[in-house]
């Protein structure tokens, strides 16, 4: 098998995925006004009210660029609230409003209608999602313990 082959390349297929699940997603959140990285910022917020933007970001792997657009949309539809921290102005707290609190429970039927959009069963998207979390685990730690690899060149170099 040629090992540069799209279709060889872990990446891809994780990519693909990703891709088709988002793009599942879309039909579920449309009624709820959401998108698919709103409805990521809201699970968040549903399971830990009143968080700081840094910890949603350190939750969501999204940096701070990634992340105040999607907050910003959110509190113009008064889905949730920000304020300043009371004993450190340089953090910002999220806070959900009545109306972000009473999303949760329209929100509550995403979960099942994606697995039945899916069409697999729960114990095999359970297992499927423990494999992916200990797979980013690993390689987050590889990553870390580990200096990016540099690529020698293998033919002649030609000079200027």
């Amino acid at each position: 098998m040629n090992p540069l082959a799209l279709d060889a390349q872990l990446c891809f297929s994780l990519y693909a995925a990703s891709r088709a699940v988002t793009a599942a997603y879309g039909p579920l959140l449309a009624p709820l006004g959401l998108t698919y990285p709103q409805y990521l910022v809201m699970l968040v917020l549903w399971e830990a009210d009143d968080v700081s933007v840094r910890e949603i970001g350190e939750r969501l792997q999204l940096d701070s660029g990634t992340l105040t657009p999607l907050l910003t949309k959110l509190e113009l539809r008064g889905l949730v609230a920000r304020e300043r921290d009371g004993e450190d102005a340089r953090v910002v707290r999220i806070e959900l409003t009545a109306a972000g609190r009473a999303l949760r429970k329209k929100a509550l039927s995403v979960p099942e209608a994606l697995v039945c959009r899916m069409g697999a069963s729960l114990p095999a998207i359970a297992k499927l999602r423990d494999e992916l979390v200990g797979l980013t685990r690993t390689v987050r730690a590889a990553n870390e313990a580990e200096p990016p690899v540099r690529l020698r060149s293998r033919g002649p170099v030609s000079g200027g």
